[in-house]
């Protein structure tokens, strides 16, 4: 990520709009350990920021693709939500709302991009030691609900 990409989302005049993705593969979920702030040396979903011109699912694709190498098939929005982070003086440093969606792999080979240092499959059941967010795992949570109804023939829309 360009120095001047983070510089602009730091100290925002607006909301900057993102995505994130569940992906499985044969039942695991894949995380990044981010490269670039915010969430520096953290591990998390794969995700990014919205291009002008994209649609949130082209985003979803694309970061997967950048990040992970994997191509997917964008599914239903799992949830929608602000990740409003501030600095030690109170001022808003970070403020993103984000939209994570459910994907399944379909493609492609698991390497991680430029914008990871790291990247794993993990197994649902062990997640703890990769110290996610709260967020992200009530995210990781729902998805795998909402992969295991569709599987059982339930809800195709939004979870």
């Amino acid at each position: 990520m360009e120095a001047s990409l983070v510089a602009e989302r730091s100290y925002p005049d607006r909301p900057v709009i993102g995505v994130g993705a569940v992906v499985l593969v044969d039942g695991q979920i894949v995380l990044v350990k981010r490269a670039h702030p915010p969430l520096m040396g953290e591990w998390n979903l794969p995700g990014g920021g919205v291009e002008v011109g994209e649609t949130l699912e082209q985003a979803c694709a694309r970061e997967v693709l950048e990040e992970t190498g994997l191509v997917v098939s964008v599914g239903p929005v799992i949830e929608v939500f602000d990740r409003i982070m501030k600095d030690a003086a109170g001022s808003v440093q970070y403020h993103f709302v984000l939209v994570d969606y459910l994907c399944r792999a379909i493609g492609g080979s698991l390497c991680r991009g430029s914008d990871a240092s790291d990247l794993t499959l993990a197994d649902p059941a062990a997640l703890d030691r990769y110290n996610l967010t709260r967020k992200a795992m009530d995210v990781i949570a729902r998805g795998l609900a909402g992969a295991s109804a569709k599987a059982e023939g339930g809800s195709h829309g939004v979870l």
